[in-house]
């Protein structure tokens, strides 16, 4: 749940316009970042926290320019950095709902030692991963999740890298919740950040990001009007896995590998279809879920792993209350004071 008892809640409705910044956006007309920022510019009034309570940071890259577009507080990092400087805001300010905008470069690769560790640790911070499958900012060179293979400024006979899933990645740190939603879905979008927001812990939202000039249409396998139907399974807790144009399609778990059926054939009801449970602490299925992927299979969309656990922030704040209690140091002379102390004449 969120917890309005750290973050206050605003006495005035806000609206979207509150939100926006008097900056000029300077994205490529097309971008996909403009669906994230119509997103963000959705749900933030829905959260129904007080203006200075929220605060975006980001590291650098196309995405990283979002602080300037959101009339928020805002810390336009260094690159690889915004997990930590995020994770020192929330720390420090508990009051604060602190939402990191980053690229799949920015995050996974110079930045992906801290990115496996807030997830660890369980900060309750939320990042929005914008995957456009490439350096965008810099022009065009292979990026940690571009696809095996894919020629780029940087591999121009074709990246040699095996690819990570972004998925795979946020779960195999142990993160608490993961949600992947296609930019051209503003409405999906704003819902699975709403949910972001209610999680207690670190909140990954993999947006599939269109990056019109250096990797064009790298989504249009799943993105594509006329066949993402059959290619998006969109995930909602309690309800089984349908998916397909005519919603004739299910996931049912064989043995221990996920598999396409159709409804209605060789004796498959809706029945035998698995359930999405989002909240189930084992992430066994979150995974296979999170690592489906097109033409074999649909790719997951929406809230996959919405795990409940203890957050650092939270942990922390405890261990200093137990601290003080303890403590005979009240102020700086006792501290000043304490131990061992010598007089120099």
């Amino acid at each position: 749940m969120i917890q309005y008892n750290k973050v206050e809640k605003s006495p005035v409705e806000l609206t979207k316009k509150d939100f926006v910044s008097d900056q000029m956006v300077k994205w490529c007309p097309g971008c996909g970042a403009h669906a994230i920022l119509a997103a963000v510019g959705n749900v933030f009034p829905k959260i129904g926290y007080r203006k200075e309570n929220f605060a975006m940071v980001s590291g650098i890259g196309c995405s990283s320019r979002f602080p300037y577009y959101v009339d928020t507080f805002g810390f336009h990092g260094i690159h690889g950095k915004a997990a930590a400087i995020a994770s020192g805001l929330k720390i420090a300010n508990p009051g604060l709902s602190v939402w990191v905008a980053t690229g799949d470069g920015d995050s996974m690769a110079i930045g992906g030692n801290h990115f496996i560790h807030v997830l660890r640790r369980n900060v309750d911070i939320n990042i929005l991963l914008f995957n456009n499958q490439i350096y965008g900012l810099t022009k065009g060179q292979f990026s940690p999740t571009t696809p095996l293979g894919m020629k780029t400024k940087t591999s121009p006979h074709g990246t040699i890298e095996h690819p990570f899933t972004v998925s795979g990645l946020v779960l195999g740190a142990q993160g608490t919740f993961f949600a992947r939603v296609p930019d051209n879905n503003v409405k999906l979008m704003t819902e699975v950040l709403y949910e972001a927001a209610k999680h207690n812990g670190t909140a990954v939202v993999e947006i599939l990001q269109n990056c019109i000039i250096f990797a064009d249409k790298v989504h249009e396998m799943v993105t594509n009007k006329e066949t993402r139907e059959d290619r998006q399974l969109f995930l909602k807790h309690g309800e089984p896995m349908i998916f397909g144009k005519n919603r004739d399609k299910g996931i049912i778990l064989n043995g221990t590998q996920l598999e396409v059926v159709e409804i209605g054939k060789n004796g498959i009801n809706e029945d035998d279809l698995l359930v999405h449970d989002m909240y189930a602490r084992n992430p066994s299925i979150h995974r296979m879920t999170g690592w489906m992927k097109a033409p074999d299979f649909p790719v997951a969309m929406g809230v996959i792993r919405a795990a409940p656990a203890e957050t650092f922030d939270e942990l922390t704040e405890q261990q200093i209350e137990e601290a003080q209690k303890d403590s005979k140091i009240r102020n700086m002379n006792d501290l000043l004071r304490s131990g061992n102390t010598w007089e120099i004449s």
